[in-house]
């Protein structure tokens, strides 16, 4: 009798697989800020890490697992066969080539259109229950990627979207005004990054819209300058990757946000891009944020605001830009 044996009696044969399985495909800075926000807020007690550079996997796999006592003893396992993501309730997407400086989102359409061919398929391959959340760039194109490749329903493929805009639109304003983010209410819809629309005429503190105060805000002839918010938010992403060569912890953190609201089946409401065809006018199948309800089953409600003339016009404009750009892919 071994020391196992003597140690433990087997009762019945030990579960496989977890009802909050989640996988993380790529063990970049993104990747591996989502795994470890994931990890170290509770959301998930069973992790996945899938990657193409086998050494740079088993690593980061390692040194999680070396804090697993911490992690309130998570299950953390790596492979690069995706027979290992098997029964995942979400699948993250991260993987794809990095954004360089200068190079808009836009630009790296095709080059990640061909990672994700071989990526979503498997996925949906070893768990056709999945739930797909996209983080890749452009996140709102890919997504569509994703939604065509996987044949998924439409609830169940979403992109990370807007929710870090929004994230860093509710900060400023919040620096601007002395209160803390979660007691500002904004909203960041449309497309993540440059064609963004900022939803001012919603933004409020307790109920009080910061328009009732000063009619202007966001706008032009605004003497605050609120809308230079609106511009740093766009910028904020370029800064980031000019001063440290990359995004990470902010987007890992919004990550996470999204998988506990999906795994807990809270019902939070939450900028993501989803499919808006039909939503405010819009008449092209694409993808772009507005605030959806997320839950178990993905989004299941999309939230229909009340928009300005401006505010439909742009987000009219981005969708017409994501459709084109959508045209000239290959599958």
């Amino acid at each position: 009798m071994d020391t196992k044996e003597a140690l433990l009696s087997q009762i019945s044969e030990p579960a496989h697989g977890s009802s909050n399985k989640v996988t993380v495909v790529g063990v970049g800075q993104v990747g591996m800020a989502a795994a470890f926000s994931i990890l170290s807020q509770g959301v998930s007690s069973d992790v996945v890490l899938v990657d193409v550079v086998a050494d740079k996997l088993k690593g980061e796999m390692m040194d999680l697992q070396h804090g697993a006592l911490f992690l309130k003893n998570a299950r953390i396992t790596a492979d690069t066969d995706y027979a290992v993501t098997a029964g995942s309730k979400l699948c993250v997407i991260t993987a794809g080539v990095r954004q360089k400086e200068g190079e808009s989102r836009l630009d790296l359409v095709q080059r990640n259109t061909d990672v994700l061919k071989h990526i979503v398929p498997k996925l949906v391959q070893y768990s056709p229950d999945t739930i797909l959340l996209v983080v890749s760039n452009p996140v709102d194109i890919l997504t569509y990627v994703a939604w065509k490749l996987s044949g998924l329903p439409k609830n169940r493929v979403i992109g990370s979207g807007t929710n870090l805009d929004t994230s860093r639109f509710r900060f400023l304003i919040s620096q601007k005004l002395g209160v803390a983010p979660s007691s500002v209410h904004g909203w960041i819809i449309g497309e993540h990054g440059d064609s963004s629309v900022a939803i001012w005429s919603g933004v409020n503190v307790a109920g009080v819209r910061l328009r009732e105060l000063n009619p202007a805000v966001g706008t032009e002839n605004d003497p605050e300058n609120w809308k230079d918010i609106h511009k740093q938010v766009v910028n904020s992403a370029y800064d980031v990757i000019k001063l440290k060569g990359y995004t990470s912890w902010a987007i890992g953190l919004s990550v996470a946000s999204l998988a506990s609201s999906i795994l807990r089946n809270s019902n939070n409401v939450h900028a993501v891009s989803t499919y808006v065809k039909g939503l405010h006018g819009l008449e092209h199948d694409v993808f772009l944020s507005v605030p959806a309800v997320l839950g178990a089953g993905g989004i299941s409600h999309a939230v229909s605001q009340p928009l300005s003339d401006d505010e439909r016009e742009n987000l009219h404009k981005a969708a017409t830009l994501m459709a084109e750009v959508q045209k000239g892919l290959k599958f």
